[in-house]
């Protein structure tokens, strides 16, 4: 390497890379709004939100929670234009998800899911201008 090697600009990242660091900067969003939450004391073991909950709704929020884990693997491996839809539907459930909920108690926790929505939308933006 002679250090004349010009940098890789943004164009030349590969979309699938893009999209997995994305992915991967998203789920570390949620897992620092989760954090948060307990070292501010707005967690209770074994509640959500107030309420006991059982089982299968501790199933579904590890389902949720998986799908940007899944999506980091899917986005190197799924082919395209497969990846593509999977992509777009997954951050829009994402972001529907979200909304829904909003607002959240701490500011933390909307400040953390407005950088959510900035991460999806741009995981859309990149999906949605996939040419393959």
């Amino acid at each position: 390497m002679t250090g004349l090697e010009a940098e890789p600009t943004l164009a030349a990242v590969d979309v699938r890379v893009m999209l997995a660091g994305l992915w991967t900067a998203l789920m570390l969003t949620y897992l620092l709004g989760d954090v948060i939450r307990i070292f501010a004391g707005d967690f209770e073991p074994g509640r959500m939100q107030g309420q006991e909950v059982g089982q299968a709704m501790w199933l579904i929020a590890a389902g949720v929670m998986l799908i940007p884990i899944a999506m980091v693997v899917l986005s190197l491996m799924l082919p395209f234009p497969a990846i593509r839809w999977v992509t777009l539907v997954a951050s829009a459930f994402l972001v529907i998800f979200n909304l829904v909920g909003l607002p959240y108690p701490g500011l933390y926790d909307n400040v953390l899911i407005l950088v959510g929505f900035v991460f999806n939308g741009l995981i859309i933006w990149q999906a949605w201008g996939w040419g393959g």
